[in-house]
């Protein structure tokens, strides 16, 4: 497939505001990229700009090289789920996909294949209005995998879903990355983006400030931590002290060390006869990197947790 979503000196203005700040970056095949920033980033507006919805004030969006404007059928290359509400509520779900198959040379059966995809086969004929937001998340990713596009996007696909549609939405992002296609997603859950992205954009006030593998971004913005349990912890915090290290006690009688790591730590314990009973490497989540790296990015900062 080998499709990208490449977008150079990408800005968008509204009056005085900019919304999206020269962005530059390239979305590649065969990974989840995960698309982060506080609200008010750009990170919509952004995806609106790949789908021609908005128009760059300055620089260009492509898809496999062509603006979306472009493309002949656009649901064969882009499948996008933006906004799980835009549905004329009086039509069944299964016309709402017909209407879209219909206008993109899609073949009805495939309106089938999809519903069953997401679940919601037992559900086709209901009028969406009707729909709850899962139902209607679900209803957008069909659509979204319509023309069977090698470029899917997805604005907060999780949601209105319950844990099983939140693990399901997951596999099916990991599983078309796996097939080569490119998936885009943006998500306030960073603890769900921790498990579904391999790589991560993340932007603030409409500049980038991370473009960059999801193990990096960690690895390169958090100190690595050593937990350890041992018969003497004692004795022991004092020796990995005295070895350069960072020691502080946790709540559960363990060791966390930094500064540090597990071999080091693993040879102190060894050359002073200590039995350890656990040694676990550990690292920032990626909520804290992430909290860290926008900072001065947040448009509405509330005072902290006890503050008057």
């Amino acid at each position: 497939m080998n499709v990208r979503i490449e977008a150079r000196g990408l800005t968008k203005r509204y009056g005085s505001t900019v919304a999206v700040d020269d962005l530059t970056f390239t979305v590649e095949p065969g990974r989840v990229t995960g698309f982060l920033g506080p609200n008010g980033a750009g990170k919509t507006t952004t995806m609106r700009m790949v789908l021609g919805l908005d128009l760059p004030t300055a620089g260009t969006v492509t898809v496999a090289g062509t603006r979306y404007a472009d493309l002949p059928t656009p649901l064969h290359t882009v499948g996008a789920l933006l906004d799980a509400r835009a549905v004329h509520p009086g039509r069944t779900g299964y016309h709402h996909l017909l209407a879209l198959a219909q206008s993109n040379r899609i073949p009805r059966t495939r309106v089938d294949e999809v519903l069953e995809r997401v679940g919601l086969s037992g559900v086709a004929r209901r009028r969406t209005r009707a729909f709850s937001l899962g139902m209607s998340q679900r209803l957008g990713v069909a659509a979204a995998l319509l023309g069977d596009p090698p470029v899917l996007m997805f604005d907060e696909p999780v949601n209105g879903l319950d844990p099983e549609g939140i693990r399901w939405i997951r596999d099916l992002m990991r599983g078309y990355a796996a097939e080569g296609r490119t998936v885009l997603v943006s998500s306030h859950l960073m603890s769900e983006m921790a498990l579904t992205a391999d790589h991560l954009l993340v932007i603030g006030r409409g500049r980038l400030i991370a473009d960059a593998p999801l193990d990096d971004v960690l690895r390169n913005n958090t100190r690595p931590e050593v937990l350890v349990r041992a018969e003497e912890p004692a004795r022991l915090g004092k020796l990995l002290t005295d070895a350069g290290g960072q020691v502080v006690s946790s709540a559960d009688d363990g060791l966390v060390v930094s500064s540090m790591d597990g071999l080091a730590v693993g040879r102190v314990a060894a050359a002073h006869g200590i039995v350890l009973s656990e040694l676990t490497p550990r690292r920032g989540s990626l909520e804290e990197v992430f909290m860290d790296l926008t900072a001065d990015s947040v448009e509405y900062a509330a005072a902290p947790a006890g503050a008057r």
